[in-house]
């Protein structure tokens, strides 16, 4: 039995979806308000809870061998990416759960003091080498599926907004093959108590990706650069109403400001461990969006 953390998000429903499809037993952990109805037909057990009560999390724990930590922070990195994952590693040593998989983020120990998720997940990193358990520690350069709608207003408008240095590069992962690689750490003996980064086959500029919008769609593209200074304009003037949304932003304006990529010998290294063939970001979108 698998217990998946964050299974109605874009990952987390991708990996419930392939344990299914394998047949194998998953819990999907999901908000009552959430749309779990998918999840539910493809024969998951459906666990409602909030990942902000313990003794939820307590619940969700028993009978499972192996948890998938998939969830976002959601706007509250303190309750969620921190706390709720050290309660959920607390409690995999509570029920001798055989392998804890922890969905990080690239560049997490690069001390980046601006950004509350990043540092939130640093620290779950050291708890959860700390902590005993077999495990893996994935940290993703940035999941593909988040530039489908972006993809699809493209389509629409022709218009692509790029925030800061068109050059800074990125080395964007398929969501579905981050899901795969999830699911397989907790059987690959090379991803035993490792900490991985997780990237796509291509290092790409950030202005690349209009380019591949515009070869998907046959449509040129409007690019509209905005200095990053104007975006911290933005930030500081919503800082005087709302300060905890300032400080929110300070995770987005990390990574607006940095490039997160893999070099090509890490991306062979995950090939190899994995023995997978990793899908670049034009292919993803092609799949899921035609062209």
């Amino acid at each position: 039995m698998f217990l998946v953390t964050g299974a109605t998000g874009s990952l987390g429903r991708r990996i419930v979806r392939q344990l299914r499809e394998q047949e194998t037993p998953v819990r999907a952990f999901v908000r009552l308000f959430s749309r779990y109805e998918e999840l539910e037909h493809r024969g998951a057990e459906i666990f409602i809870g909030d990942l902000r009560q313990d003794r939820d999390i307590e619940k969700a724990c028993q009978g499972v061998e192996y948890i998938i930590s998939a969830h976002g922070s959601n706007g509250d990195p303190q309750a969620l990416d921190y706390r709720a994952n050290i309660a959920l590693i607390d409690q995999a040593k509570a029920n001798n759960v055989k392998h804890f998989v922890f969905i990080s983020v690239l560049g997490v120990d690069r001390g980046y003091e601006d950004a509350p998720v990043f540092k939130a997940k640093r620290e779950v990193e050291k708890y959860l080498v700390a902590s005993g358990l077999n495990y893996t520690i994935l940290r993703p350069s940035g999941f593909a599926n988040n530039l489908l709608p972006l993809a699809e207003r493209f389509r629409e408008t022709g218009i692509y907004l790029l925030i800061g240095d068109p050059k800074n590069r990125s080395s964007i992962i398929s969501t579905d093959d981050l899901a795969k690689i999830a699911i397989a750490s907790v059987s690959v003996e090379g991803a035993k108590n490792q900490i991985l980064p997780v990237g796509g086959p291509d290092v790409l500029k950030r202005e690349d990706i209009p380019r591949i919008f515009s070869r998907l769609f046959n449509k040129e593209p409007i690019v509209i650069n905005v200095p990053l200074f104007l975006f911290d304009g933005l930030r500081s003037a919503i800082g005087l109403f709302n300060p905890q949304t300032q400080r929110s932003l300070g995770t987005l304006r990390t990574l607006l400001a940095n490039e997160f990529f893999c070099t090509p010998q890490e991306i062979a290294h995950l090939e190899s461990i994995y023995n997978i063939k990793l899908e670049s970001l034009e292919s993803f979108l092609r799949r899921y969006l035609g062209g």
